[in-house]
């Protein structure tokens, strides 16, 4: 399975020909619905959704998502499915697993949405815009680095908690250069402690991952 980050928040997954897209939100300018099989989206917020990329998008496309986004997505012209926390499926070959239901608090005036993760093929889990601990083996996460809604040290002690064998870099276009550096410099100190391959890819790197 190869997995590509995109821009902010959004990854694609390849496996076998078939293509997998997490979270294609609005600061994802790169056309990431090409080709894409399926598409899971964790939360509402427009980083992680944009609802124009979709509409566009070919109908035989398969959308799993929470119930406060699959109620924007009435003129998209995909099959959307909604999922809820336990909730297992499986779409375009990947294997798929749900944990989580709330995006973690941010502005005290904003409500708190709907956050899906998502645990593709016991390898790859994706939380969104939350610190969610699965009940499940993570090897690879997907750790969210920046945000209004996250502190550094929430964010180290989510990787203490998860352990997971690698770990790369979501959630990270509000940063400038100086930012992503700072990113660079948190996240090899956590690779260094833990003896694991915790770093941030640059958009369009990809990795080659084991599934199971």
């Amino acid at each position: 399975m190869e997995l590509t980050k995109y821009g902010h928040a959004c990854v694609r997954l390849e496996k076998d020909g078939k293509v997998l897209v997490i979270d294609p939100g609005s600061f994802t300018r790169d056309p990431v619905l090409d080709g894409a099989d399926a598409v899971l989206i964790t939360h509402e917020h427009f980083d992680h959704v944009d609802v124009a990329k979709l509409r566009d998008s070919s109908p035989g496309l398969e959308v799993f998502t929470c119930e406060g986004v699959a109620a924007q997505l009435s003129e998209v012209p995909a099959k959307v499915q909604v999922v809820r926390d336990g909730d297992a499926f499986e779409t375009a070959g990947f294997r798929v697993r749900v944990f989580g239901e709330r995006h973690a608090p941010n502005h005290p005036d904003m409500e708190i949405v709907q956050n899906v993760g998502f645990l593709v093929d016991d390898e790859v889990f994706y939380p969104g815009d939350a610190l969610t601990v699965p009940s499940a083996e993570v090897p690879t996460l997907l750790v969210p680095t920046g945000g209004p809604w996250l502190r550094l040290a929430e964010m180290v002690n989510y990787l203490r908690t998860v352990r997971p064998a690698r770990a790369y870099s979501t959630h990270d276009a509000l940063y400038s250069d100086i930012g992503l550096a700072l990113v660079d410099g948190w996240l090899k100190m956590e690779a260094d402690k833990q003896g694991a391959d915790i770093r941030r890819l640059a958009v369009g790197e990809s990795v080659t991952l084991q599934s199971r």
